[in-house]
């Protein structure tokens, strides 16, 4: 009897999993950092590539938040743009925060194109979480 519901386990469980269109060889490491430092982006994008070279297939999204006032320093910042071509050649999303962009003051219009705005970082950060991202605040 006990193998039987064993097997009724796993049963259900694997359906729920195909029923979802998912499978556990089909599972995904997504990964969100969150960071008020934007010369974190440096050992990120290092970071980034050590998860994948190891992590294989298995390696999935990785998103890099910026929030707080360091927003002041990405406009004009040459580093940083050098740094974002890095992040995109790494498939590194990285987000800024709308909320504070707002708090200081500054325009979309002063930041480059190939970043994200997300209304409220904490929010679009508790989402991901919620769909199973690993996060970490630094």
């Amino acid at each position: 009897m006990r193998n039987l519901t064993i097997a009724l386990t796993i049963l259900f469980v694997t359906g729920a999993e195909i029923a979802n269109g998912q499978s556990i060889q089909d599972a995904k490491d997504n990964y969100l950092v969150i960071s008020k430092n934007i010369q974190q982006l440096k050992p990120i994008i290092l970071t980034a590539q050590d998860l994948e070279k190891n992590g294989g297939q298995s390696f999935g999204e990785f998103h890099f938040l910026i929030c707080g006032k360091t927003v002041k320093d990405i406009g004009g910042n040459e580093a940083f743009r050098e740094l974002l071509g890095k992040a995109r050649k790494q498939r590194i999303q990285v987000l800024v925060c709308g909320l504070s962009l707002s708090k200081f003051d500054i325009s979309i219009d002063q930041l480059p194109d190939d970043l994200t705005i997300v209304d409220n970082g904490i929010l679009h950060a508790l989402q991901l979480k919620k769909k199973g991202f690993i996060t970490l605040t630094i």
